[in-house]
C-alpha cells in the first residue's frame, strides 16, 4: 500500500494560520498575507522545518518558539487592540508546546490512520505499507501508524526521498512501459476490448410507484441494481465509468460500501437475479455527520490488464478509496476480444 501523504501538508499549514490568527487576529493574518505573502510563506516554512518535521510525539516537554519581530516583522503593523497588547506583553513571542502542537496533528493523523484501516479493510493482504509525500517524513505520523499496523503489516517503511517518491516512481514505470513496448523501433497496441457482462453496483433507492412491496426493507427501500456499463460495450484499458452523486442512506451514516455486480443481462434489475454474481465490494470512509445525507462521492470502474479497479470519491474532503477485484479464472470473465489487433508505427 503506498499512502501519499502529500496534501495534508496544506491542512496542518491551515491549522498553524488558524492559531496564528487566535493569537493576533483574523484581520491582521488577512492583511499580511494579501500585503506580505512571502513572509506568511517563510512563516509558514519555518513552521514545517521546525515542528511538522521534528515533533515526534515523544517528548511531553517539546517547545517552539516564533519570534514574530524576527521571522515575520510586517505582521506587527497590523496587530491592533488587546491583541496587540497580549503581544506586546509577550514581546511578541508565540510559543508552541507539546499539547498545542499535538493537537494539530491528531485530527490529519486520524483521518490518515482511519483511511489506511478502509483500505486494509478492502484487501485480502497487504505486507507492505510505504508512506510518502511531503507529510510522509513526519516522526509523529510515522509513529503513529507503526503504532497502529505493525502486527497486522510486516514492513512498514518511509523511502530516503518520500516527497519524490511517487513522480520518480511514475517516471521508471512509463520509462519500462515504454521499452517493454518498443522492440526493434515497432510498437504493438492491442487499442479495444469488449465487455461480455454487465457492471453495477447496489443502490437503496426510497420504493417508487410499480415496485415489489415483498422487496420493501423495514425503512421503505428497495435494493436494486445500478448499471454503469452495459456487455458489449468497446472500452480501451483502464478506461473510466463514473457514477455521480452517490449519498449515504441515513444522516449518521459513517461509512458507505459500494458493491459491485455483474450479470449477462442487458437491463437486470436486482442484484439477486438469477446469473448475477457479486464481483467484490469497496468500503470508504464518510464524515461529516453533521450534514446528514447531503454527502455526495463519485464511484468509478475501470478494467485494467488483468484485473477490475474500483474507486470512490469523497467530494466533500477530497479523499479517495480504490481497490481491484484480481481476475481469478480468465481475461475472457471480464471482455472478450474478438480480433487481436496490432498498431505497427514505422520507425522515422
Amino acid at each position: 500500500m503506498i499512502v501519499d501523504c502529500g496534501d495534508d501538508t496544506v491542512d496542518l499549514a491551515t491549522q498553524f494560520i488558524e492559531l496564528l490568527k487566535r493569537e493576533v487576529g483574523n484581520s491582521a493574518i488577512d492583511l499580511f498575507s494579501d500585503k506580505h505573502y512571502g513572509q506568511l510563506q517563510y512563516l509558514v516554512y519555518e513552521f514545517c522545518q521546525n515542528v511538522k518535521l521534528p515533533f515526534s510525539g515523544n517528548n511531553p516537554y517539546f517547545s517552539y518558539e516564533i519570534d514574530l519581530e524576527i521571522i515575520a516583522p510586517a505582521l506587527l503593523q497590523y496587530v491592533t487592540g488587546s491583541k496587540r497588547d497580549l503581544m506586546e506583553e509577550k514581546e511578541w513571542m508565540i510559543t508552541l508546546d507539546f499539547d498545542t502542537v499535538k493537537a494539530m496533528f491528531d485530527p490529519i493523523i486520524d483521518r490518515i490512520i482511519e483511511m489506511i484501516r478502509i483500505q486494509l479493510d478492502n484487501s485480502k493482504n497487504c505486507s507492505a505499507i510505504f508512506l510518502v509525500g511531503g507529510f510522509g517524513q513526519s516522526k509523529y505520523l510515522q509513529k503513529r501508524v507503526d503504532e497502529v499496523f505493525s502486527k497486522s503489516v510486516e514492513n512498514i517503511s518511509i523511502p530516503n526521498q518520500p516527497v519524490a517518491a511517487v513522480s520518480r516512481g511514475a517516471t521508471i514505470y512509463g520509462k519500462g512501459l515504454l521499452e517493454s513496448r518498443n522492440l526493434n523501433n515497432v510498437k504493438y497496441v492491442i487499442p479495444t476490448r469488449v465487455l461480455i457482462y454487465t457492471f453495477g453496483v447496489k443502490i437503496s433507492p426510497l420504493c417508487e410507484y410499480g415496485d415489489p412491496l415483498d422487496r420493501l426493507t423495514s425503512d421503505g427501500r428497495i435494493h436494486k441494481f445500478r448499471r454503469i456499463v452495459e456487455r458489449n460495450t468497446e472500452i480501451t484499458i483502464d478506461q473510466e465509468f463514473i457514477v455521480e452523486n452517490l449519498v449515504p442512506i441515513h444522516p449518521d451514516q459513517t461509512k458507505m460500501s459500494f458493491e459491485i455486480y455483474y450479470t449477462k443481462e442487458q437491463n437486470a434489475v436486482y442484484c439477486d437475479e438469477p446469473g448475477m454474481k457479486l464481483a467484490g465490494s469497496l468500503l470508504i470512509d464518510i464524515p461529516d455527520v453533521h450534514l446528514g445525507t447531503n454527502r455526495p462521492c463519485t464511484f468509478c470502474l475501470s478494467f485494467g490488464d488483468m484485473e477490475i479497479k474500483a474507486k470512490a470519491f469523497n467530494k466533500l474532503n477530497g479523499q479517495n478509496y480504490q481497490t481491484k477485484f484480481e481476475n481469478t479464472h480468465s481475461s475472457r470473465v471480464i471482455w472478450i476480444t474478438p480480433t487481436v489487433k496490432c498498431l505497427y508505427v514505422e520507425p522515422l
